[in-house]
């Protein structure tokens, strides 16, 4: 089964964050990562991805840098931040309330 946008409606912000606590990424590589993680079953859709870490870097969560690339076109980078760190955690925490919930309503 794949999953559809709608599934997973909300938890964009901490799919990125999560993908970025593990270093810094491009996103055709946070794309990739995803879809690794999510085992080919959900890959976030290219607009998807650079409004969320547009607004992501708005809100002081990821900031990001231009590579050094030697070959091949120039990567943007993003990074976060502590304060990314903390709303990560706050996601983490309200999406393990919604499984709690959904485990006790389906069951």
């Amino acid at each position: 089964m794949n999953i559809t946008s709608d599934m997973i409606y909300g938890y964009t912000d901490g799919i990125i964050l999560r993908c970025l606590l593990d270093g810094d990424s491009y996103g055709y590589d946070l794309n990739s990562s995803i879809l690794k993680k999510s085992d080919q079953k959900y890959e976030l859709k290219e607009a998807t991805l650079y409004t969320t870490v547009r607004r992501l870097e708005k809100q002081g969560y990821v900031t990001s840098y231009w590579g050094n690339e030697s070959a091949g076109a120039r990567r943007r980078y993003y990074s976060i931040t502590d304060k990314g760190r903390d709303y990560f955690k706050q996601r983490l925490q309200e999406w393990n309330t919604m499984k709690e919930l959904l485990d006790l309503l389906f069951h």
